[in-house]
Order: C-alpha cells, then structure tokens, then sequence
C-alpha cells in the first residue's frame, strides 16, 4: 500500500507579501550598505591624499616652540615654497620633524646680542610672539650670513630650542621642509589660525 502525502498547504497573500517586502528590504539594505562603504573609502583615501600632499597635519612634541605650540598640539601644515620671517614650518631632521620659525632667508644677515635680542640685516627682528629673550646654544660665528637655498630658523624658546644657531642642526634647505604650519587643530580651546 502506498501512502499518499497530503497536499502543501499554501501561503496566504499576507505571508507571500511579507516575505517579497523582506526580499525587497534586504536587497536595498545590501546595495545601500555597500554604497555606504565604497563612499566612506573614497572620502578617506582622497583625505589621506590631500593630507600627504598639500595639508600634512602634524602633532608637536617638546616646548621648543613654546608658548606658541605647546607638547601635544595638533596642526595643519600647508606645502608652500614662499616663507616669510615669523613664518613657522616643519622640516625633516635626522628621520624627525621640527618645527621652527623662520627669521632669515639666503644672502641675509643674522646677528644675535648677548641678551638675546635678533637682529637680520642690522635691523631689530620684532618678536611678539616670545615670552622671553635668550642667546640659547650658540655655536655659529656671529653676525652669520645665510648660505644660498638656505633658511634661517629659531625656536620660540630661545633658551632651550636647539636652532640654526647651532652647527648641529644649520639652517634649513628648501628640499627639507614638509610646509608652513597654518593652523592648529587642538587642543580645541586653542584651535585656530596661528601667528
């Protein structure tokens, strides 16, 4: 004797509509996450890409530059060619990055007095941005004309930054800047555009 199997019994129309609305909902999930992720890559390759080439951001170490930077602060640096004396920039050293600020350019004369007071081409250098003088490690014959393709720089913190003043580190070749640091970015009560 063979046994017959009762017949299926079909699905309603609501459970066969339910389940083609949680079809339907599933694809469009799936293309919207994948949307979503293909986007968020784009935005942070072409982030990495602007940040490698034209805006480095950078985060200090030391109180060289103090009390303009601080140990920790987060800056925006950007690729330029054209500085200016009171300019700070970033430059390689010795597989590191400094961060300096740029009082004399190639062919000028650099001259410092015991009291710590700058003078590039017999002038006095107007320093706002220093909480206080100092001659600091000096160990290059001064007045000092800056060789060609070179730029002078100095620490804010005179006493303790370790500068073109020194033969150790010399003045800076064009070759070795990383750009001119133009914003910082934190801590966030201090952001903004520096001077």
């Amino acid at each position: 004797m063979s046994r017959q199997k009762a017949p299926a019994e079909l699905p309603s129309l609501d459970v066969i509509e339910k389940a083609v609305r949680q079809t339907r909902w599933r694809k469009r999930y799936i293309t919207v996450l994948r949307s979503t992720v293909f986007t968020l890559i784009t935005v942070a390759a072409a982030a990495v890409l602007v940040a490698t080439l034209w805006l480095p951001v950078l985060q200090t170490y030391g109180d060289s530059m103090s009390p303009t930077l601080r140990d920790g602060d987060i800056i925006v640096s950007v690729k330029s060619g054209e500085f200016a004396p009171g300019d700070i920039i970033a430059f390689y050293y010795n597989n590191k990055i400094l961060v300096k600020r740029v009082i004399a350019a190639a062919g000028q004369w650099v001259d410092i007095r015991e009291d710590g007071t700058v003078l590039v081409d017999g002038q006095v250098l107007d320093e706002p941005y220093l909480a206080e003088k100092a001659f600091g490690e000096c160990d290059i014959e001064l007045p000092y004309q800056v060789p060609d393709g070179r730029i002078f720089v100095m620490g804010d913190h005179r006493s303790v930054s370790v500068d073109s003043r020194s033969t150790a580190v010399g003045c800076v070749a064009g070759e070795q800047i990383v750009g001119r640091m133009v914003f910082r970015l934190w801590p966030l009560r201090d952001a903004g555009v520096l001077r």
